[in-house]
């Protein structure tokens, strides 16, 4: 995927619903996406944050991301690309949640969101391994 008008277009409208709010940087390829309440920054001239329209959280999001690739996981395979995603996704989702002994409110902690979500999806080494 690129970052030319036809691939951003694309991919916004296969993700995200028609007439929510798109926060962007200035990157021009932006500019020919319709069908949403478009607000951007200008990065280029140093504006970041205005009002409540910012990058900044899908920026962590990519940081997060390459973080893991170059300190954890050095060689991503494209069969399992989303498998990484999902984790680093599931990491972030959960950050707030106590580890183990004290639970919120809502009797949860990361551990037990962890084990229900893992209930019923085996992943065996042929899986893992068979191209």
């Amino acid at each position: 995927m690129g970052t030319d008008k036809e691939s951003l277009t694309k991919a916004v409208t296969e993700s995200v619903t028609t007439g929510s709010r798109l926060f962007t940087d200035d990157h021009d390829s932006y500019k020919h996406v319709g069908g949403y309440r478009h607000e951007c920054v200008n990065h280029s001239g140093k504006e970041y944050v205005r009002g409540d329209v910012h990058t900044n959280s899908i920026e962590s999001v990519w940081a997060l991301i390459k973080r893991g690739h170059y300190g954890t996981f050095h060689q991503w395979s494209k069969k399992h690309l989303n498998r990484y995603i999902d984790e680093f996704i599931f990491r972030l989702n959960t950050r707030n949640l106590p580890a183990f002994g004290q639970e919120t409110t809502c009797g949860i902690n990361f551990v037990r969101v962890m084990v229900v979500n893992m209930e019923g999806r085996r992943l065996t080494y042929k899986m893992l391994t068979d191209e």
